[in-house]
């Protein structure tokens, strides 16, 4: 069974097949503040560190049926365990095994018996800059998204948008996969925010984006903000029949979020119009081919009515067979 544990305090990981010294190790820990889960080999080991991941290991060195080298690779080569620092606890004080020690992925050692004041050192140390390299890394990953995620409708942005189409077509070159693209459209959205105000139009933009996205389920797929009230779904390996459910599915959802839209000639609720295409990328064509294809289908539903999808399946870049 799986303890759980508070996320204010530091979490240890103990790994030693001998009960007494879990034991000696998780009192002197304790005592310092620390949260302690124990496992007595390495299999324990890695399934506890999957479920709770630890902000550091202590690991016995020698131990039956998987040691701790081995233990360490694996724990270096598992997504869950890559980053934690882990402190080799060994009796063997030898180069071959300090230098072996290392090369598996410990950050550190302490050879019994225990110095415990060294010990108590070492482990403060590493939680410390453990921590500091897990705020960078927050750090970075919130920079990235105000690189790449519009700051209104909380979708990708434009820049995102061309980096991700930029690199599925060159992908689905090599597969000769199609992939399609939806322009959809806020119909009538200028008169929207004469009539509701910018604040209100906002709100608008966000319930929509928001609804698209959720209709939007793949992981493969992007929804983006291309400017003003257009936003564009990307669906990598999607052929026409497939792209146009989509973008009827999108169209209908945001119908059903019933926003009163009073001066829309179409409905009295605000609704899009979409605009799909569909290629096979070849090495001889842009990806922009598709963007001027869907753009023209988007304009073709503007004109014939608004709240509706139109889509292409050109043959000089889709095959149909």
């Amino acid at each position: 069974m799986i303890t759980t544990f508070a996320k204010n305090q530091s979490l240890i990981l103990i790994v030693d097949d001998e009960a007494f010294s879990r034991m000696q190790l998780r009192l002197a820990l304790e005592r310092e503040g620390y949260q302690i889960a124990e496992a007595c080999n390495g299999r324990e080991a890695l399934n506890i560190c999957e479920k709770t991941h630890p902000d550091i290991i202590l690991l016995d060195a020698i131990m039956p049926d998987m040691d701790g080298f081995e233990c360490c690779t694996r724990l270096h080569s598992a997504d869950f365990s890559q980053d934690i620092p882990i402190l080799m606890i060994t009796g063997l004080d030898d180069q071959e095994s300090v230098d072996r020690a290392f090369a598996v992925g410990a950050i550190d050692f302490v050879t019994k018996p225990i110095h415990w004041p060294v010990l108590r050192q070492r482990v403060k140390r590493l939680i410390s800059e453990s921590q500091v390299q897990k705020n960078l890394e927050f750090a970075n990953q919130e920079l990235q998204k105000l690189v790449t995620i519009d700051q209104l409708t909380q979708v990708a942005n434009r820049r995102r948008f061309e980096e991700y189409f930029a690199q599925e077509w060159k992908r689905l070159i090599g597969e000769k996969m199609p992939i399609s693209l939806i322009m959809a459209d806020v119909d009538f959205f200028k008169l929207y925010n004469d009539n509701y105000g910018h604040q209100l139009g906002d709100r608008c933009l966000q319930a929509v984006a928001t609804s698209i996205q959720n209709t939007v389920q793949r992981s493969s797929d992007l929804v983006a903000r291309y400017g003003g009230e257009e936003l564009a779904i990307i669906l990598p390996n999607t052929d026409t029949p497939g792209a146009v459910t989509v973008a009827e599915n999108i169209c209908s959802a945001v119908r059903k979020l019933a926003i009163p839209h009073n001066c829309s000639p179409v409905s009295s609720f605000v609704t899009i119009s979409a605009g799909v295409a569909t290629m096979i990328p070849q090495p001889n064509f842009h990806y922009q081919e598709i963007i001027v294809l869907a753009d023209r289908q988007l304009y073709r539903a503007k004109t014939s009515g608004r709240d509706r999808v139109e889509f292409s399946r050109a043959g000089t870049y889709y095959d149909q067979d």
